[in-house]
C-alpha cells in the first residue's frame, strides 16, 4: 500500500446538509405569522381608508345638495330678472355641480373597490383560522 495516495473529498452533507424537519416547520410558522400580521396591516389600514371614505362621501353629499340648492335659486333669479351677469354664474355653477356628481361616482366606485377588497382580507383571515 506504500505509494498509494489516498485523496479526501468532501462529504455531500457539509455543502448541503439534510433538511431538518423542525427547521421547516419553523419556517411555516414564521411564514405564517407574517401572513397574518401582514393581513391584520392590511385590514386596519382599509378601516382607516374606509372611514375616511365615507367621511369624503358624506361631504361631498353636503357638497353637492348645496350646489343643487344655489342651481336653484339662481334659476328661479333668471326666471325672474334675466341678467348676463347671472347667468355666467349659473353656466359656472352647472360646471361645478356637473364636476361634483362626476367625483361622487367616482368616490362610490372606489368605496365599493375597498369594501371588496375588505371582504376579500376578511374572508382570508377566516380561512387561516
Amino acid at each position: 500500500i506504500g505509494g498509494v495516495s489516498e485523496q479526501v473529498t468532501p462529504s455531500n452533507s457539509s455543502i448541503n446538509p439534510p433538511p431538518n424537519p423542525e427547521s421547516e416547520s419553523n419556517n411555516d410558522l414564521s411564514t405564517e405569522a407574517l401572513a397574518k400580521a401582514l393581513s391584520s396591516m392590511l385590514t386596519s389600514l382599509i378601516k382607516d381608508f374606509d372611514s375616511k371614505a365615507l367621511d369624503t362621501l358624506a361631504s361631498q353629499d353636503i357638497l353637492s345638495s348645496s350646489i343643487d340648492r344655489l342651481t336653484r335659486e339662481l334659476d328661479q333669479l333668471l326666471e325672474d330678472a334675466p341678467s348676463p351677469f347671472i347667468m355666467q354664474h349659473a353656466v359656472k355653477f352647472s360646471n361645478v355641480r356637473k364636476r361634483v356628481l362626476s367625483l361622487n361616482l367616482l368616490l362610490k366606485s372606489i368605496q365599493r373597490r375597498v369594501d371588496n377588497i375588505d371582504r376579500m382580507l376578511s374572508m382570508g383571515l377566516q380561512h387561516g383560522n
